[in-house]
């Protein structure tokens, strides 16, 4: 099994609190390529806050994840780089394309492009865009995958792609120069697995996510639908990638742990884990030592997960302590890797 990490991109990434930079995100991704991370992944957002995680209403600055991307593609070398995801309402598809074929140039075929719905109200309010039912958003998402599968497609690029649907059209449209990867980079799907996706995922993707908190049993359940939607539309189950988000804390031994999350709660924002037990938040989370680690690693390993991604504090796209990292690259990536 492969671990990523989340690159900090945020201002409440960072252990001391932000800004964002350039200079942080660029230090994120050489750290997490220097230490054995296979990934780094970034969002969508134009700003965040943390009201939804028990923290403040105060707006967090963002950084564009495409622009990031491309500029981490000159800085690293082996990594992969990953959207997690893009919400299709902010850009054409063919935008994406074109952005993304770039990328994968750039980074001599390192891109994993995940799209997703989007769901943050605030954000499509600020900037003029229709938030929609949760449908108008799937919707876009739908269509998003259908025409990034065309414009990827080498035979029918060639010719030329005329195609309408209710949000985008094309007409005679070409996309070049082509990616690295052939046919495409792979083109990712995230979300919880309900019944569209699902079809969605069978239909058009190359893999999905899901993230941040999981139980083997719960994801178990969710594959199954997904499994079983492949299997109506004549798809080998397994063709179907998986990998998955998760919450992460590791400790040495079972002291160091219960330190390293008394720790997190001091710094998580808003007082949100205060009173928490440490049994009860790493319940669905990457949460132990490193055996007990391994052992729910393996349980997602079983079920088809090819790579987990971390999230080394108690929000998304966090570090809450740069040794975290240490712990995670010496005790759980080659483990892990084994797997």
């Amino acid at each position: 099994m492969k671990i990523g990490l989340t690159l900090l991109h945020y201002d409440f990434s960072y252990p001391d609190g932000g800004p964002v930079t350039w200079e942080g995100v660029a230090a994120s991704a050489r750290r997490a390529e220097e230490l054995g991370f296979d990934s780094v992944w970034i969002s969508d957002h134009f700003f965040l806050s943390l009201e939804r995680y028990g923290g403040g209403e105060e707006l967090q600055g963002a950084a564009e994840p495409m622009a990031t991307l491309a500029g981490v593609a000159a800085i690293t070398e082996r990594v992969r780089l990953g959207t997690l995801v893009l919400a299709s309402s902010f850009r054409h598809p063919a935008i994406v394309a074109k952005a993304a074929t770039t990328i994968d140039l750039l980074s001599g075929g390192r891109l994993d492009l995940g799209i997703g719905a989007g769901w943050y109200e605030d954000e499509y309010r600020a900037f003029g865009y229709p938030f929609g039912s949760t449908g108008d958003r799937f919707e876009i998402l739908e269509e998003s995958a259908e025409v990034l599968n065309l414009l990827f497609d080498d035979e029918l690029e060639r010719e030329g792609i005329t195609w309408e649907g209710n949000r985008f059209r094309l007409n005679e449209a070409h996309s070049r120069p082509r990616p690295t990867q052939s046919p495409r980079p792979p083109l990712w799907i995230g979300g919880k697995g309900g019944p569209r996706l699902a079809k969605l995922l069978a239909r058009r993707a190359d893999g999905w996510n899901t993230c941040w908190a999981w139980t083997a049993d719960a994801y178990a359940e969710k594959a199954k639908l997904v499994d079983e939607a492949c299997e109506r539309e004549g798809r080998d189950p397994s063709s179907l990638r998986r990998n998955l988000g998760l919450y992460t804390l590791v400790g040495e031994d079972e002291a160091d742990l219960v330190a390293r999350f008394r720790s997190l709660q001091g710094w998580t924002p808003g007082g949100a884990l205060d009173g928490t037990l440490l049994e009860e938040w790493g319940r669905d989370k990457l949460v132990g030592t490193p055996d007990t680690v391994i052992e729910r690693l393996a349980d997602f390993a079983a079920l088809g997960v090819e790579e987990v991604i971390v999230s080394a504090g108690a929000l998304p796209f966090s570090l809450y302590d740069e040794t975290m990292l240490d712990v995670i690259a010496e005790a759980v990536i080659p483990r892990a890797h084994a797997l």
